[in-house]
């Protein structure tokens, strides 16, 4: 495959997946998961289940996209160096194998909530604890597979800054963005007490986070291994 090919499909999966998750977490997920309010939530989700499952549906599709891209980016990135390239993409496929773990906890969810004799025979207490404890497992799972993603923008940054065909500031924003990934969620997994302070650097850093990202896959859509223009002979 050609280092152009291999570009257009890393930034159209790129892109697929920042409007998935976008649908799946910043809009599903946040509307049906009440936090500190068990009841509140098993209601929101039984109550509109066809939604629910479509935030599963849509993570899976997000894992689909994150395999395309290790595969992809090794090829488009190996021009760079070949081993860097072969180590990020290994990470990329680590961090989808936990986000599928993680997924893994809100299809629990939705067989337990599905209304048969199973989620009928247990105290609402009870139901509305596991079902609680099985979406703080999906949180904490996917934020152990995002201190991996960290990783690999890690080495893709610093072969972005490596190279002399993309753009320096490309490689600055995902150096950010690899480390705000790293320090936000290794906060909330190991100092859960400061999960207020957590969210509040989450919230300030989220705009260099989704501008590298996006940036460099719209940079690899448009201009991602296309050949510079000779100039004309005369």
């Amino acid at each position: 495959m050609s280092p152009r090919k291999a570009a257009v499909i890393v930034g159209v999966a790129m892109i697929m997946i920042a409007l998935c998750a976008g649908f799946a977490y910043g809009f599903i997920h946040s509307s049906l998961v009440i936090t500190g309010n068990a009841a509140a939530t098993v209601s929101q989700i039984q109550q509109n289940t066809p939604l629910f499952r479509a935030e599963i549906f849509s993570w899976f599709l997000i894992l689909v996209f994150d395999i395309i891209i290790a595969w992809a980016l090794t090829i488009f990135m190996k021009q760079i160096d070949a081993h860097l390239s072969l180590l990020g993409g290994w990470f990329r496929l680590i961090y989808a194998m936990i986000l599928g773990i993680a997924i893994s906890n809100l299809v629990l969810v939705s067989l337990i909530l599905s209304g048969d004799n199973y989620s009928i025979s247990l105290p609402a207490d009870q139901l509305s604890a596991q079902v609680m404890l099985y979406l703080s497992a999906f949180n904490s799972i996917w934020s152990l597979g995002l201190i991996v993603f960290g990783l690999h923008l890690l080495i893709i940054a610093y072969l972005i800054l490596k190279s002399d065909f993309i753009p320096k500031f490309l490689g600055i924003l995902l150096v950010i963005a690899a480390l705000s990934y790293v320090l936000i969620h290794s906060m909330y997994l190991f100092l859960p007490q400061y999960e207020t302070t957590t969210t509040l650097i989450e919230k300030i850093l989220s705009l260099p986070m989704t501008a590298g990202e996006l940036g460099f896959g719209i940079w690899l859509l448009l201009k991602g291994g296309k050949r510079p223009k000779k100039a004309s002979e005369f």
